[in-house]
């Protein structure tokens, strides 16, 4: 059993090591967010059309936490700031569709609501919603939302691309997925024994769509 003065050294050492530990901590966060504010693949600019999705641009935003002005339409539509998820997926569906969302802001992890059931109209983005395991197989242009992660506390947010149902494949377009990542990724798209269709991606919540 410990003395007392043990019991004070011994709190004293495990105090100093939490300091430590959170000292680190903090200093990886810095390093991380210095460096993805940085444009590492030279071979691109930021602004550079990278790709396209029915005549909508995709633009290379290099480090993904670099952040640029604010994109609004003509009349005044918030679209996002410039080169991030958020603004591609909003500009597709305004150019697209002729579609405002009702809440302009939010995170990319904001646009999927968990307390809307599967089929009904997520409100804030005026768009119906899927859940990710439903019975609703995703349609090109649909919007794909994913969670955040430990390094992406923000998530993402993409649009379908191409779905083959006959080779179970899905694929999205993206925009600001990092300096050294392709535009566009493939899912394997599953239709489950129950009727339910998976997008084998754990951070995949679901999908938005037009009415």
């Amino acid at each position: 059993m410990l003395s007392f003065v043990e019991t004070i050294k011994e709190g004293g050492r495990k105090g100093r090591l939490i300091v430590v530990v959170a000292g680190i901590g903090l200093l990886i966060a810095v390093i991380y967010q210095l460096a993805t504010r940085l444009n590492l693949n030279t071979a691109y600019s930021v602004g550079e059309i990278i790709d396209s999705l029915h005549g909508v641009e995709v633009y290379y935003n290099g480090g993904v936490n670099n952040v640029e002005e604010r994109n609004t339409s003509e009349d005044g539509y918030n679209l996002g700031l410039r080169y991030q998820c958020v603004e591609f997926v909003k500009r597709y569906y305004y150019e697209r569709f002729g579609h405002r969302m009702p809440d302009t802001f939010g995170h990319a992890r904001d646009f999927f609501d968990l307390t809307v059931q599967h089929g009904s109209v997520n409100t804030k983005r005026g768009l119906l919603q899927f859940h990710n395991q439903g019975n609703t197989p995703p349609n090109i242009g649909d919007i794909v939302v994913y969670s955040s992660s430990l390094f992406n506390p923000y998530g993402h947010v993409a649009i379908v691309s191409m779905v083959d149902i006959e080779n179970a494949t899905l694929e999205i377009i993206q925009q600001n997925a990092g300096p050294f990542s392709p535009s566009r990724e493939r899912y394997p798209l599953i239709f489950m024994p129950s009727g339910q269709w998976y997008v084998e991606n754990n951070r995949i919540l679901g999908w938005l769509r037009k009415e």
